[in-house]
């Protein structure tokens, strides 16, 4: 923020003029007379707007309002970032404007804060009849503003240099000192997808995510197609971007189909006393004061860059601070993170908060001037650090600290096997045994819910405490757990969720709970318990197969059963791992043959009928291959068919595209793999903060899984963990492409940065700065672990400016050997980026993996044996470019399922993994 003191003002007549320091440029009436042609040109305008045009943007306002009605690039002029297209729905009072200003104030010896909008009471603003060099709109705004406003705001649409601003300058007309506890700018972007197909969506409309990271903050607004360019908006002068507020009271009404609106706040502590109050704050809320006759400046700059890739490089050309950090910004406490800061400022201190949260150490810089940084967590929970410029700059960096990964795996299977356990053998709905779900701050099991599903163990938002508790198993198999999932798997799932005889076999129930009072004994459901709604089922309607959703869960559980009965020695004791593959696909065509309207659509999950598949064909089951392979392939002829074939029960959503691309590319439809990603990467950014970083976006899912329903941004919610799948998957195809790494194990870890330190999982965090905490409940949290679980990896990479880097272990080097340790709680797979190579087991744990980058040579280190793992089960996949390099391990064959057998010992294991020629075989 910039405070302008000794500004001088004038009134002349009845018009307002005024001198800017940015010098003379003369605006007459409701036009510019510009003094240099070369910085803006104003068009032609149209009844009742303003037009403009800058090197990248043409800007349309309303005449009356001066609010934007078009902001568009000049690359594309036909679309428009802001919601013109809504503008006689959105033109009346309380509606939100890309120039529109929110703020509080309160007088020198007052106590309570005054809140004051341009939007609350549309009214028309006054233009200004002169203007500086590069304004091309300036306008006071006392006529949309009530009369007893102690400032005299001003707003400024300016071409400074080529940049687009939007400013605002706010002077004290008291005689008195004003503290401006809040003050943000409306962030107005076309987010609304009311009556839209998927294709004018994809087309026209954007997501925005924040970087809420004071001088360095910004925010991208990206196109759903996930096509440039992307806008960039950033700070103007001094304007941090302190806090992201919802504006709820935008008079359009939230849903699935409007996420809403946010401000970027600069300054937030009249919140921060009020309805945020005893809130952490992702920054310090801080206010200013202004003095009598002192103005103060804040606005923001709107820049264009080619993609998402791009971005970062974007805001290095701008001269903006940018941080990245390895392995992200969710850091377990055994891992060594690494941050690097471009910036033209030297560092001239940092500050932790909580203290004594983050250990911090600078470590040089690379060969571009990249400022190299260490980073371990100490303290589990958030942490800020802050880093201050030698420029006054500030940058805040959030983490959070989580415990190793295997402890907080170990720590939430003990929490579902415990907790959660539900054995009330008399139940009357035949939920027991079962893992169900939990409210953590009641610490109660939720064995009724007005939504049925939420206690009838089906759903994403009922089975994801079941779900969760299988998966870990898949991750950290525990004899004990296994024992009870099995008991759950055999006595609650089939037979119950899952129906075992009759022409339903195979198929889903959308519940075991329903609202049935007349034929219930007294007593059954609480009066505490509101059920007149649709969502509490009737007994016929829990008991429907329709919901295809439903089934990716139940054969995730069988097919996970599987694996463990099939690769461990005695883990499985009930049944054979034959009956658990056999199920695994007969609920994978059940899907398709029960549920066959839903089953168009991608399913959340959908990834585990990809892995039936193949565990199939590795088992020689080539009948049943032979059909599940058919039944996916014709889905997957269906989605190429669409531009954007992400469609399912909700108008839009972030979920089926995992299983979109991974089946698009199984079957070669690589177009539509690739649009795809670039729609995932649309919605899910890395920027410094942890709870944005690889954050998939949803915000409607609290309403059907969560405590506090409401409509609001979801920080890791299950689409983070899915949606790494696709995109790791497509990294490890272009190992050189190190954002989208950045992006998918962002979203990779985002599955466990929420679980409590005693092991809770809820189904997300809420991001409205009221709350900031996770949500009550579990919910639907077990879809995302399964995210995790399937797709957990270390990845060791050679990046071209900031040296070797592990993500999931810790790297050490000697000599032409460079070593990672790993620290992920499964250890079960590694990816050795130069040579493209992934090595998996699936028993077994990796210690470390070292590699000879002169010789291409690995050595792994295998951890010793146990009861139930007397060899490891390895598996080699190379992404080979040449067809003619391989690797293999020495000494050992591979079995017929494609699995070398590596008996362990007592102690550690060490094997060498050498380069062949397929001509050597």
């Amino acid at each position: 923020m910039k405070l302008l003191k000794g500004l001088k003002r004038e009134k002349s007549g009845g018009a307002v003029s005024l001198s800017l320091l940015l010098g003379g440029m003369l605006c007459v009436g409701s036009g510019l007379a510009v003094s240099d042609a070369s910085a803006q040109e104003q068009l032609e305008p149209t009844s009742g707007l303003l037009e403009f045009a800058t090197p990248d943007f043409k800007l349309s306002v309303n005449k009356s309002t001066q609010t934007a009605i078009e902001l568009s690039p000049v690359v594309e002029p036909g679309f428009n970032y802001t919601t013109g297209e809504w503008s006689e729905l959105r033109k009346g009072d309380g509606y939100y404007q890309l120039g529109d200003v929110n703020f509080r104030v309160r007088q020198k010896g007052t106590v309570d804060w005054t809140s004051y909008s341009t939007a609350a009471q549309r009214g028309d603003v006054q233009a200004l009849d002169n203007g500086g060099r590069g304004v091309l709109a300036a306008a006071r705004l006392d006529g949309t503003l009530p009369k007893d406003v102690p400032l005299e705001v001003t707003r400024f649409w300016e071409n400074v240099d080529g940049k687009l601003i939007l400013r605002f300058e706010l002077y004290n007309k008291l005689d008195n000192e004003i503290e401006i506890g809040a003050l943000g700018i409306p962030m107005v972007f076309n987010n609304i997808f009311h009556k839209k197909h998927l294709d004018e969506v994809h087309a026209g409309n954007v997501f925005f995510d924040p970087y809420i990271g004071m001088d360095a903050g910004y925010l991208q607004a990206v196109r759903l197609s996930g096509k440039g360019p992307v806008l960039l908006v950033l700070p103007h002068g001094k304007t941090p971007f302190e806090a992201y507020r919802p504006l709820l009271d935008d008079p359009m009404p939230r849903g699935i189909t409007f996420e809403g609106f946010h401000e970027w706040m600069v300054h937030s502590k009249a919140y921060a006393d009020n309805e945020w109050r005893g809130v952490q704050q992702w920054n310090k809320p801080t206010s200013v004061v202004l003095a009598p006759g002192e103005s103060c400046s804040v606005g923001v700059e709107f820049v264009l860059c080619d993609n998402v890739h791009t971005i970062e490089q974007t805001l290095i050309e701008q001269k903006r601070p940018v941080a990245v950090g390895f392995p992200g910004y969710v850091l377990p406490r055994d891992v060594d993170g690494q941050l690097f800061v471009n910036y033209k400022a030297g560092i001239q201190s940092f500050e932790v908060m909580p203290e004594g949260a983050l250990a911090i150490k600078e470590d040089g810089v690379t060969p571009a001037g990249w400022k190299k940084i260490r980073v371990n967590g100490l303290k589990w929970g958030r942490a800020r650090l802050l880093i201050t410029y030698e420029d006054g700059t500030l940058q805040s960096v959030n983490y959070k600290v989580i415990k190793p990964e295997a402890e907080v795996v170990a720590d939430n299977g003990h929490f579902l096997t415990h907790e959660q356990w539900f054995d009330d053998e008399s139940d009357l709905f035949g939920r027991a045994p079962s893992v169900i779900t939990y409210d953590y701050e009641d610490k109660r099991q939720i064995t009724q819910n007005s939504r049925s599903w939420i206690a009838g163990l089906s759903d994403e938002g009922g089975a994801g405490s079941w779900l969760n508790a299988v998966m870990k198993q898949l991750v950290q198999p525990d004899p004990d757990e296994v024992a009870k999932m099995e008991d759950f798997v055999n006595r609650t799932l089939w037979g119950g969720i899952q129906y075992s005889e009759g022409e339903h076999k195979y198929g889903v129930r959308k519940s075991l709970f329903y609202y049935e009072p007349d034929s219930m004994p007294d007593g059954t459901y609480s009066n505490d318990v509101n059920y007149g709604t649709w969502a509490a089922w009737s007994k016929e309607a829990s008991e429907s197969v329709g919901r295809s959703y439903n089934y990716p869960h139940v054969a995730a559980a069988h097919w996970v059963m599987y694996r463990l009965g099939r690769n461990y020695k005695g883990l499985v004791t009930q049944r054979s791992w034959e009956w658990y593959l056999e199920n695994a696909f007969q609920t994978s065509m059940a899907m398709v043959g029960q549920a066959p309207y839903y089953a168009q659509f991608g399913q959340m999950e959908g990834t585990v009928f990809l892995l039936v598949l193949e565990d199939l064909k590795r088992e020689g089951w080539n009948d049943q291959a032979e059909k599940l392979t058919s039944a996916m392939r014709k889905r997957a002829g269906h989605w190429a068919s669409l531009n954007y074939p992400f469609g399912s029960e909700m108008p839009w959503d972030s979920t089926g595209q995992e299983e979109v691309y991974m089946w698009s590319k199984y079957f070669d439809f690589d177009d539509k793999a690739t649009v795809t990603l670039n729609a995932i990467l649309a919605y899910m950014p890395t920027v410094p903060h942890w709870g944005y970083n690889g954050s998939a976006r949803r915000y409607w899912d609290f309403l059907y899984a969560g405590k506090l329903s409401r409509v609001e941004r979801q920080l890791h919610h299950y689409g983070s963990a899915l949606n790494a799948i696709p995109v790791l998957h497509a990294y490890k195809e272009s190992p050189d492409d190190i954002y989208m790494l950045r992006v998918g194990y962002g979203g990779l870890m985002g599955a466990l940065s929420n679980i409590t330190q005693d092991g809770f999982a809820p189904a997300a965090f809420h991001s409205f700065p009221s709350t900031l905490s996770i949500d009550g409940i579990s919910g639907d949290y077990g879809t995302g672990f399964f995210g995790y679980a399937v797709n957990t990896a270390s990845f060791l990479v050679k990046h071209s400016e900031f040296g070797w880097l592990g993500m999931g272990g810790n790297v050490t080097s000697k000599g032409e050997w460079i070593t990672l340790n790993l620290t992920t709680a499964a250890r079960s797979r590694v990816f050795v980026a130069p040579l493209g190579l992934e090595i998996s087991l699936d028993a077994g744990k990796i210690k470390s993996v070292s590699y000879n980058y002169l010789s291409g040579q690995l050595q792994l280190v295998l951890d010793a044996k146990n009861d139930y793992t007397p060899n490891a089960l390895l598996r080699i996949l190379l992404n080979d470019t040449n067809g003619i390099d391989n690797y293999k391990p020495a000494e050992f064959l591979a079995n017929e399922r494609g699995v070398y057998v590596i008996p362990l010992k007592k102690k550690n294991k060490t094997i060498i993994i050498r380069k062949t020629t397929n001509e050597q075989e």
